[in-house]
């Protein structure tokens, strides 16, 4: 009983690690977009340095997980929360990246004036955050069900893609002089729809989790 004790309260510190990684990514979504937006040059700065935090995040994470397989060698749902845990940080992780390399078009960006005012990106960015956040408060709550629900609000993220997509393609081929601002901004937009298709991972994770099943979600 003692041992099962022990169990359950290093699992519930590995999802307090995990929920903090996430508060840290969504964070850093939400700001790379708050930077591009405003041109905000050191708060872009501050991202970009910021990563490392997240990486140590995810490293602690991992060592938590080795550990707790070598040392309790989980069975059953135990061991697919702590595999689970170990997929979600990763693609925490690479969610992060996606936000540094928002931070770093603002960097390249900032001293040109935008062709239009930035519109679809930002509401696109607070989908993206939204999503983000949905999925890890149903990691911590073990919501599978939720999940599901979760998981298809990646369709209006897509949507939002597809029609800053296509305004940038236009705007490209009626001024080649727009081309390579057009090009790093339509590079914005697919970072922020793969951090959408991470968000969707996650969920497909949990309903593993839960479910002991793998679905596809992200259609």
């Amino acid at each position: 009983m003692a041992i099962r004790s022990q169990f359950d309260e290093q699992l519930s510190e590995l999802h307090q690690q995990l929920l903090t990684m996430g508060m840290m990514v969504e964070e850093a979504v939400f700001k790379s977009v708050k930077s591009l937006s405003e041109k905000d040059e050191e708060l872009a700065q501050a991202i970009v340095s910021g990563d490392k935090a997240i990486n140590d995040a995810e490293v602690s994470i991992e060592k938590t997980c080795f550990s707790l397989l070598a040392l309790q060698q989980p069975v059953g749902s135990d061991l697919r929360r702590i595999a689970t845990t170990l997929k979600v940080a990763t693609d925490l992780e690479r969610m992060a990246d996606h936000a540094v390399s928002i931070a770093e078009t603002t960097i390249t960006l900032k001293n040109e004036t935008y062709a239009k005012p930035l519109i679809d990106i930002p509401k696109m960015g607070e989908l993206v955050q939204k999503i983000v956040r949905d999925a890890i408060t149903a990691y911590i709550q073990l919501d599978h069900k939720g999940a599901y629900t979760i998981a298809q609000q990646d369709d209006a993220i897509d949507d939002k893609y597809r029609k800053v997509f296509s305004e940038l393609i236009e705007m490209m081929s009626k001024d080649q002089k727009l081309i390579s601002q057009a090009t790093h901004l339509l590079l914005v937009a697919q970072y922020l729809e793969r951090i959408g298709d991470y968000a969707t991972n996650i969920c497909e994770w949990i309903v593993y989790m839960e479910a002991g099943q793998i679905v596809e979600l992200n259609n």
